[in-house]
């Protein structure tokens, strides 16, 4: 008997410090867990605390868009003739240089470039702002659509091929040669790129406009759509006036003409 009531004290003892630690745990289950562990690595390996809000990562694929450059030629032939006759008035009146050592692509570089350099070189760019009914090989290459010449009004399918590509060009409003002449020589070479590839200076047109006017100004060329001829004089009085160009006499006359009827 006597060594039955030393074995009760021990019993009971012991029934109490599991009952203060089951109180305890519970207490602990009911306010959360403990704090982590600084640098605790989680369970899915992210090394993110158990405690931290679970992240979400979008799947959606993104689509790129290339930036398509403005300026393209007003179809309705609306101009601010007031600012194209300003700008005109401005502009140094004198005659042409000669065109000795003009070289297309020494001095206004390759056609064509990425001088904005939005992954497209400018012809691209130039037929996708131009053409309507697209279709393009990536984000970038044009390979059919639409044109309603600005110099003719005539419609042109553009078909890229070796024997196609041609129905539809890239003119350079003020041609680069005539750019040459009127002070285009005493640009950088950077300035002369940009002036090649200026999106302001560079129409889609039908290729038998294009190779009518070669190197022509306004005096020896026009569009034959004379409703475009506000526009097309504006743009190149514009472009003249962004690289410090000049005009020669006969050129200035007949630009002015024409600004004088918008």
């Amino acid at each position: 008997m006597p060594s039955n009531r030393r074995r009760t004290p021990v019993t009971l003892t012991s029934l109490v410090v599991v009952l203060v630690l089951a109180a305890g745990g519970y207490l602990v289950h009911r306010t959360g867990d403990a704090a982590p562990t600084p640098g605790a690595i989680a369970a899915d390996g992210t090394g993110a605390s158990r405690a931290s809000s679970p992240t979400t990562v979008s799947t959606t694929p993104t689509t790129a868009t290339v930036p398509v450059p403005s300026s393209a030629p007003d179809p309705t032939g609306t101009v601010d003739a007031a600012t194209a006759r300003q700008q005109l008035a401005a502009l140094p009146v004198k005659g042409k240089a000669p065109a000795t050592g003009y070289d297309r692509v020494g001095d206004f570089g390759t056609a064509w470039l990425d001088v904005d350099h939005n992954g497209c070189d400018t012809r691209n760019d130039v037929l996708a702002r131009d053409l309507t009914d697209l279709q393009r090989e990536g984000p970038c290459k044009v390979l059919r659509g639409a044109l309603t010449s600005p110099y003719t009004g005539e419609h042109v399918d553009f078909v890229r091929g070796n024997t196609t590509s041609t129905l539809v060009q890239i003119d350079h409003v003020v041609a680069l040669e005539n750019a040459w002449r009127t002070g285009a020589q005493q640009l950088s070479q950077r300035e002369r790129e940009a002036l090649a590839n200026d999106p302001e200076n560079l129409f889609a047109v039908d290729g038998h406009s294009n190779a009518q006017k070669r190197s022509g100004d306004a005096a020896t060329w026009l569009p034959a759509a004379t409703g475009f001829r506000c526009t097309y004089v504006a743009h190149q009085v514009a472009v003249k006036t962004k690289y410090h160009l000049w005009v020669a006499p006969a050129e200035h006359d007949a630009i002015a003409r024409i600004l004088d009827h918008c």
